[in-house]
């Protein structure tokens, strides 16, 4: 294909990497970046790269990721509870400053021959060009102009979050919850410099609302920190920010959209990264996400013989994975959103739960890059000594333990047709896709009282893991053994639900057809 002039709204990450991919494939193109603001003006605090990410990168453009590499901080992840710690050893995680990251694509993105203006605020309808990249963001202009063709669709979480920094490098990225008077806050940090880290803190309604950041939230200037939260937490983190302060920039609390769009194109403009699709920040940053875009769209650019095509092949190729994460990605801000529930689980056996939370890593796969972590949560989901958990066929033996419940008492964690259609057993099936949505919270509030509550409904994977969630909502409030009933194909998730104290026992029923998820480009398992 012949692309005479290129242009990319927005100098974020994803534009700056699409125009240097772009113009290293089409070296006689005219491509051209228009950001609004400064170049060195930006938001936010660090960027993680997690290894598959980089593996991406490094396959489509070696010198870019080798020149991010340089400059990036590498760190472990960990979660800690109280004075008690779990270390996952992890030397590929990567995390840069938002602004380093910026300058390092710039000078890749001048090297390749991008011309840039900065400062300067176009519209996709006003450029004569063969193509638009709009790369312009979460708030993206070109989305909103377009809206009728790209109907966009906005989800909101109901958990509140803010980005905030540290003047000092912490030692490892960390999961810690602090309980104060007026509820739990949980943060998610790591370090992205020799001396600085990215602090992001969450909690719930009602526990912000208690704390008076609805008021302060009010009182805060939009190009202003919401101070008050910033001593607050600052106070309520001492020990985790071992006496630094926490730093703002534009700091205030708000709540997630999760953002998809039911066309990323239209004529020659194409939406790229948060423009297109947010994913929850759980689950690994909005820029790998928007860089991974910019792989497959040039790949697109590439093989197709007129721009329409090639668009046509973006989307198709790319819209599956994104989608997938997305679910994935749902999963896990709801985790997160009732994380303050599972806090009473034996530290290892919490971040079983954590790692499994969304479906995409199994426990085997977890055993396999921390056997001795893992051991020590599988040994006290199974009541044995670390000892006994065996090396491999990690599902076989959690499926295999004994399970006291009350007056009973089960050989292995695999129910009968005796249990269910024992008077006893209340059975419930599950036709929705939300373990937090208004059916969900319904069951939860109207669950009988029974000896076991037997979930049951579609044979997909999907089903499945809505059953789960919503299983650990019920275990959570009743008496009840919380039984999931599932395809033997889902056996890896019913063990993760095991080991994760979501469910008590499983029953497997043969599955129907269930057709195979689309393979994700990356995920990230760090915030």
């Amino acid at each position: 294909m012949n692309l005479e002039r290129v242009a990319v709204l927005g100098g974020g990450p994803g534009g700056l990497y699409a125009a240097r991919l772009v113009k290293r494939s089409h070296p006689d193109a005219d491509v051209t970046v228009y950001e609004q603001s400064r170049p060195d003006q930006t938001f936010g605090f660090g960027v993680g790269l997690a290894s598959r990410t980089q593996r991406n990168l490094r396959e489509a453009d070696p010198a870019s990721l080798e020149a991010i590499v340089g400059a990036a901080h590498p760190h472990e992840m960990s979660m800690q509870v109280g004075d008690k710690m779990a270390t996952l050893a992890h030397g590929e995680l990567l995390a840069v400053a938002r602004t380093t990251l910026l300058a390092v694509l710039q000078q890749q993105a001048q090297n390749a021959g991008v011309r840039m203006h900065f400062g300067e605020r176009r519209e996709a309808a006003e450029l004569d060009v063969d193509l638009v990249i709009a790369a312009d963001g979460i708030n993206s202009a070109t989305r909103t102009q377009m809206a009728d063709t790209f109907g966009p669709r906005v989800s909101t979480g109901a958990g509140l979050y803010l980005w905030c920094g540290t003047e000092f490098a912490l030692p490892r990225a960390i999961f810690v919850p602090v309980t104060t008077e007026h509820g739990t806050f949980v943060a998610h940090a790591y370090p992205y410099a020799g001396d600085r880290s990215t602090f992001l803190v969450e909690t719930d309604e009602e526990t912000w609302r208690r704390a008076g950041f609805d008021v302060s939230t009010d009182r805060t200037a939009p190009a202003d920190s919401d101070g008050f939260a910033l001593e607050y937490l600052q106070r309520a983190f001492a020990d985790a920010l071992q006496g630094h302060r926490l730093i703002g920039n534009r700091t205030r609390w708000t709540r997630f959209r999760t953002i998809s769009c039911e066309r990323w194109h239209s004529g020659k403009t194409v939406l790229l990264g948060d423009a297109a699709h947010t994913a929850h920040y759980s689950i690994g940053s909005g820029t790998k996400l928007a860089m991974e875009d910019a792989i497959a769209l040039d790949h697109a650019l590439i093989a197709a013989q007129t721009v329409e095509d090639a668009l046509v092949a973006y989307e198709k190729v790319r819209r599956p994975a994104v989608e997938y994460l997305q679910e994935i990605a749902r999963r896990s801000e709801l985790w997160w959103e009732s994380f303050p529930e599972r806090m009473n689980l034996p530290l290892e056996q919490l971040m079983i739960a954590y790692m499994t939370r969304a479906g995409k890593v199994s426990v085997g796969r977890f055993h396999d890059s921390a056997p001795t972590l893992v051991q020590k949560g599988l040994a006290s989901y199974g009541n044995v000594p670390v000892g006994a958990v065996p090396p491999t066929d990690i599902e076989d033996w959690i499926l295999a333990q004994s399970l006291d419940h009350d007056q009973d008492r089960f050989e292995d964690r695999v129910a009968t047709s005796e249990l269910r259609d024992a008077g006893s057993t209340a059975v419930i099936n599950i036709d929705f896709d939300s373990a937090w949505g208004a059916e969900a919270a319904d069951i939860v509030e109207t669950a009988p009282i029974a000896r076991a509550l037997w979930l049951t409904g579609p044979p997909s994977r999907a089903a499945v893991l809505t059953r789960l969630d919503l299983a650990e909502r019920l275990r959570g409030r009743t008496g009840s053994l919380l039984v999931v009933e599932a395809p033997s194909s889902c056996r890896e998730d019913i063990a993760a639900g095991l080991a994760s104290a979501r469910i008590d026992l499983a029953f497997f029923d043969e599955p129907e057809s269930i057709p195979a998820d689309p393979e994700l480009s990356s995920f990230g398992a760090s915030a």
